[in-house]
């Protein structure tokens, strides 16, 4: 699928795009990698910095770009042009018929050089495959991706596509230049052909996934997927394609069957929360939230229960966790985020336990408007003192703050936090028959 204008200017214009250096290695495997991000963010529900195990989920590949460098021409097609270059304008009072083109006198050094200088070169005047392949050298020695690539357009558009290919082999970083190139105007018939010339079948089965980015229909994208199941991936990434496969098919039921549970207006959480956005082709976080947030309650054996998309992804508890606690506070179902903590052992006593600190448990309910009762009792649970102590003051737990200085035995910080009460409310009197009993031995 080829490139509008308006995605070639975005390309050339937008710093997102990263930009293509010579020390890079052209690994597919580590440039694309969509397959690879299959099953693992959470940032998007959960705004918090030290969660560095858990990655971004992504279907789509990021775009590599080109090198370039001030003063470059602006686009690939300002460099070349059917029409020769003039050297300079005629002199005032030459006769018409004297205008000389001094381009066929360039060597391939010195278009090599016009061209990195931005100004518009005629690359027809090489025509033997040593002429082109001389200019391609000289290109390559320059170290400019922009005239590598504005090269290779010209030998892409003037060689067979054999004989480009078996240049190419022997000559790495023009190929690198190349690949990325096709890729980037989606040239995908021809980066196909390359790689199965140069017997690369990872990267062309990687390839060939990409190429679900252009199925809009989910039906088709998901059929799609299924021919990519069992192409030469690595052990890895074959898992995450046959995750993403599972996930899109599952979604479209999911997404049918909500769909016709909305119409009806039979079921009150939709029409309490209508939906804002279509499930399908979303990655797998978004639906796991999704589901904790539609469909907490539902058993196991339904494609869309929490826990049976945890056990089918293998979804971590951590993960899992923050998730289902991010999309139940907002909907202020605190029973439900009390069991979420809540364990009983063999004897029957229930103790409130997390796979995550409890620090991060205050701060996604202070987010999601929780009332300080319920606040209170989860900074309680956060086991250093001082992380405590900042929680309680930060989000006006006063009874934690009040009860952790009576049990430190510090008079003058409590004293202190007095000041910072209301005059002649509760927790001003609390201070004050703390600080008057006798039997309480302060530390100063």
């Amino acid at each position: 699928m080829n490139r509008t204008k308006g995605d070639e200017e975005e390309y050339w214009n937008s710093s997102k795009f990263k930009a293509f250096t010579f020390d890079d290695e052209d690994d597919e495997l580590s440039q694309l990698k969509e397959s690879k991000r299959a099953v693992n963010s959470l940032r998007d529900f959960v705004d918090d910095d030290d969660d560095d195990d858990l990655e971004r989920v992504s279907w789509s590949g990021e775009p590599v770009g080109r090198r370039t460098r001030p003063g470059s021409f602006q686009s690939l097609s300002d460099a070349l042009s059917d029409t020769p270059a003039k050297s300079y304008a005629p002199e005032l009072g030459r006769p018409k018929g004297e205008y000389r083109d001094y381009s066929n006198d360039w060597s391939p050094s010195d278009t090599v050089r016009r061209l990195r200088k931005g100004k518009v070169c005629s690359l027809e005047r090489f025509r033997s495959l040593q002429d082109k392949l001389q200019l391609l050298e000289e290109a390559v020695s320059m170290h400019d991706g922009n005239v590598i690539t504005a090269v290779l357009i010209f030998l892409k558009r003037t060689l067979s596509k054999e004989i480009l290919f078996r240049e190419l082999e022997v000559r790495q970083v023009a190929l690198r230049h190349l690949i990325h190139f096709l890729k980037e105007i989606g040239d995908q018939k021809l980066l196909l052909d390359l790689f199965r010339f140069l017997d690369r079948t990872e990267e062309l089965a990687l390839s060939h996934y990409r190429e679900h980015l252009n199925i809009q229909d989910p039906d088709k994208r998901k059929e799609f997927l299924k021919t990519c199941i069992g192409l030469p991936f690595s052990a890895e990434d074959s898992a995450h394609i046959q995750d993403h496969y599972t996930l899109l098919e599952r979604q479209i039921i999911i997404e049918a069957n909500d769909r016709h549970l909305e119409s009806a207006g039979q079921t009150e959480i939709f029409r309490k929360h209508p939906r804002k956005a279509s499930i399908l082709n979303m990655p797998l976080v978004t639906t796991l939230f999704y589901s904790c947030f539609y469909h907490y309650t539902e058993a196991e054996g339904t494609f869309s229960s929490p826990v049976n998309l945890k056990k089918t992804f293998k979804i971590p508890d951590k993960q899992y966790v923050l998730t289902a606690l991010a999309a139940r506070a907002k909907l202020r179902a605190w029973h439900d985020v009390d069991a979420l903590f809540t364990t009983k052992n063999w004897l029957g006593y229930t103790k409130k336990r997390a796979p995550v600190g409890f620090h991060r448990v205050v701060e996604i309910l202070h987010k999601n408007s929780a009332p300080v009762q319920i606040l209170q009792e989860y900074v309680n649970l956060v086991e250093d003192v001082d992380t405590k102590l900042n929680l309680a003051t930060k989000f006006k737990c006063h009874d934690v703050v009040i009860d952790t200085y009576r049990d430190l035995k510090d008079r003058q910080q409590l004293l202190a936090y007095r000041s910072k009460v209301d005059k002649g409310s509760a927790e001003e009197e609390k201070i004050d028959a703390i600080l008057n009993s006798s039997q309480i031995r302060w530390k100063n």
